[in-house]
């Protein structure tokens, strides 16, 4: 029978429950109307084929904790709860804690709205030791799969859209995966290294086959339901996340983001010519006016590197400091080309324009290395191992995490 809601409190436990054929994990943000039908379809259709446990990671603001506490009572596996004060990485942060938690071989990610059919959870895993894959991917668009939940052409439009955008930018890394943007999928635990992931956002698959990758990949189809109650956390900001994550994923190695670094550079010119032409026709003179001007182009690459390419780096440094430093080094580029210019030409026998053309690579390889090292370097970490180190599995329950607090939230047998 459906679990009902029960009016006496579950007791809070201290550890994780012991370990399962496969840890399902669930991140929600207020989901309080869907939990019960939940637990309930996973209890009609998972138990019965592989002994299974539910961990939610919840940063919802309403009553799904306390929800999912007294639905639990009724459930025949194990139910914990984590829930999380800051939501950091969003929903991508949400399954790396349940990640670093999950006690199970194989870990089944799908969301708490009721779209992904948990019925497919025991194909998920039985495909994956079938075919000996690492990553199982439940896909909309495989022969029997379908989209059909999601609700108007704009959605369709634009979940198609971000899936050829993710394939195009990484093909190597997403090669055998047909639906990048599905948030239902099985993963051995083995394969995962949390430490690497970088969540920004609600698509977690894609960060766990760039940043984990190679992974050897299996699907199966599965028709996108409807969402069972509540409203769809897929906004406008989220999208502009997606966006961004895209970035800084294709950013990630030293090369790419060279090349990114140098595409902003040349948007910067946009600004500083106008600013040129407006302070010309204002009676500047020319020279002063090229300097001013130039402020105007490094104000807008400062600001699309911030947001775009060093965005996870700003935390290294005060912001004030970080201005101070890449208004430095774009400004020094402009003292330093004319002397490598006047080198190249008198030492090196160059024409002027060639010798023009080697001081603006020179300069501009230059910038861009002071510019990671100087302005957005990182920190060098500790590297803290063994059993109840923070941050550190141990063999009695999961790694500790700042303003997480867990919870068993049922009482059944291991």
């Amino acid at each position: 029978m459906r679990p009902e809601h029960r009016t006496d409190p579950a007791p809070d436990g201290t550890e994780l429950p012991e370990p399962g054929a496969v840890t399902i994990v669930v991140p929600t943000f207020n989901e309080q109307d869907n939990v019960a039908e939940l637990l309930y379809r996973i209890t009609e259709s998972v138990p019965a084929r592989l002994p299974c446990e539910v961990l939610f990671v919840d940063d919802s603001t309403d009553q799904t904790p306390r929800v999912i506490r007294e639905i639990a009572q009724d459930c025949p596996f194990p139910v914990t709860v984590l829930h999380r004060d800051a939501p950091d990485g969003g929903l991508g942060g949400a399954v790396v804690a349940g990640l670093r938690a999950a006690t199970s071989d194989w870990v089944v990610v799908m969301d708490g709205d009721l779209q992904h059919p948990p019925s497919l959870v025991p194909e998920l895993v039985a495909t994956g030791e079938k075919e000996g894959a690492q990553l199982v991917v439940a896909s909309r668009y495989l022969p029997g799969g379908s989209r059909a939940g999601l609700s108007g052409i704009s959605r369709v439009a634009v979940s198609r859209a971000s899936t050829w955008l993710a394939k195009g930018l990484f093909p190597r890394a997403l090669r055998g995966v047909s639906d990048p943007m599905s948030g239902f999928f099985a993963i051995r635990r083995a394969a995962v290294h949390p430490d690497a992931l970088k969540p920004l956002g609600y698509k977690i698959l894609l960060e766990l086959a760039v940043r984990n990758g190679p992974l050897t990949v299996a699907e199966v189809p599965f028709v996108f339901q409807e969402r069972h109650a509540g409203t769809s956390k897929s906004t406008l900001r989220e999208g502009l996340r997606y966006l961004r994550h895209l970035v800084e994923l294709r950013t990630a190695a030293p090369l790419a983001r060279m090349l990114v670094f140098g595409l902003i550079g040349l948007t910067g010119f946009v600004p500083n010519l106008l600013a040129l032409a407006a302070l010309t026709r204002t009676g500047v003179h020319y020279l002063p006016a090229e300097i001013l001007a130039n402020q105007a182009g490094v104000v807008w690459n400062f600001l699309l590197i911030e947001g775009l390419l060093f965005r996870e780096r700003r935390r290294h440094r005060h912001w004030a400091d970080r201005t101070a430093r890449f208004a430095v080094l774009a400004n020094a580029d402009l003292v330093l080309r004319i002397p490598l210019i006047a080198l190249f030409v008198r030492e090196l026998g160059m024409a002027v324009l060639p010798a023009t053309a080697l001081a603006l690579v020179t300069t501009f390889v230059l910038r861009f290395a002071g510019t990671e090292a100087l302005v957005y370097a990182g920190k060098a970490r500790t590297s803290r191992t063994g059993p109840g180190t923070p941050g550190t599995p141990g063999p009695s329950g999961p790694p500790d995490q700042a303003g997480t607090s867990a919870e068993t939230a049922t009482g059944a047998a291991a």
